[in-house]
């Protein structure tokens, strides 16, 4: 599947109302309507294909700015805050305890993250989730989705609303994909540590594809952090809690302005010449929710991994320092 046929067109939209009542054009009236087209400037000037959307709900004049909110780009690491609402919900219902051990070792290690690289042996599931949304670690990703099951977090996204979200089996598996091994084969730990090496030795494929894949639309991901903040997926209000909890953990939350509280995901990648960087998320601002994503997807062809990714932190950053100054 070509990226090309993934992108679907969209302007820039600005003005419309996102909840209570009826759509509301002039929501950036009183001059902010001149304000709100240089919010994403920065975020615009990148190189690459771009999405973004942002929902301001101020209690009387909700508001949004986007581009292309609804294409298909891919999404790193953001995916794995689905991973953490369906072992929440399981550990709600009672299937499942966040102090339940779960095995780490070579059948199920991957590279990316850094904490369970060199451990064999068991972790609290509760450490698990931890390191999975904190250091997005990507052997406490598939051990977390393999007790779990990724046929419930489907079921979960399906259940949601979320249709068009694309998660792979795990990662070991979307490494093994890419890295030009037979659908659903797994390369194994020592495949793994020879692609890591640069020796894999077989052709590759690129990370968006139609097997295994992390793709999730900007809308999407705004759509879900705002129904799961505020509850609407947990039935306790102690799993509610829980799930801030750990995505206040993100390390991606250095986005965010200080002294602002965030539950949010960042998600990036490099491979082949193709490149990722994503956040989605919600901050709170003087009580005002503000929920965003911002995806970027890029090749070596539109500018260095080093130059770009800088570019986009700092982008990042100016945009939600931005938004906050408006809300205020």
């Amino acid at each position: 599947m070509h990226r090309r046929h993934l992108i679907t067109a969209a302007g820039l939209l600005i003005g419309s109302a996102l909840v209570r009542g009826k759509a509301n054009a002039t929501a950036l009236r009183n001059g902010r309507d001149r304000v709100a087209p240089r919010l994403l400037k920065a975020f615009l000037s990148l190189p690459g294909e771009k999405s973004a959307q942002i929902d301001v709900d101020a209690p009387r004049h909700p508001w949004r700015i986007a581009h292309e909110p609804e294409a298909l780009l891919f999404c790193g690491s953001c995916f794995k805050t689905f991973v953490l609402t369906t072992f929440l919900q399981e550990v709600e219902a009672g299937r499942l305890s966040e102090s339940d051990q779960i095995d780490i070792n070579n059948n199920i290690r991957s590279v990316g993250g850094g904490v369970f690289d060199f451990l064999t042996g068991t972790a609290s599931a509760r450490t698990v989730l931890e390191a999975m949304i904190s250091h997005s670690d990507n052997t406490a990703t598939d051990a977390a989705m393999l007790r779990v099951g990724v046929d419930k977090v489907r079921a979960f996204l399906l259940k949601a609303g979320l249709t068009r979200a694309r998660i792979p089996d795990s990662t070991r598996r979307f490494f093994s994909y890419v890295a030009g091994y037979p659908p659903g084969e797994d390369m194994g730990w020592a495949g793994l540590q020879a692609m890591n090496a640069g020796q894999n030795g077989r052709p590759t494929r690129p990370s968006i594809n139609d097997q295994q894949t992390m793709v999730c639309p900007a809308s999407d991901f705004v759509s879900y952090y705002k129904r799961a903040l505020a509850g609407e997926f947990f039935q306790k209000r102690e799993t509610l809690t829980e799930f801030k909890r750990i995505q206040a953990m993100a390390d991606a939350i250095v986005a965010v302005p200080p002294d602002t509280p965030a539950y949010l995901k960042g998600g990036s990648i490099s491979w082949d010449g193709f490149y990722c960087m994503a956040t989605a998320g919600q901050m709170i601002v003087d009580g005002t929710r503000v929920t965003f994503c911002l995806s970027l997807n890029w090749h070596d062809r539109d500018g260095s991994e080093a130059t770009v990714v800088s570019a986009y932190k700092q982008a990042v950053t100016d945009v939600l320092s931005q938004i906050r100054q408006q809300v205020l």
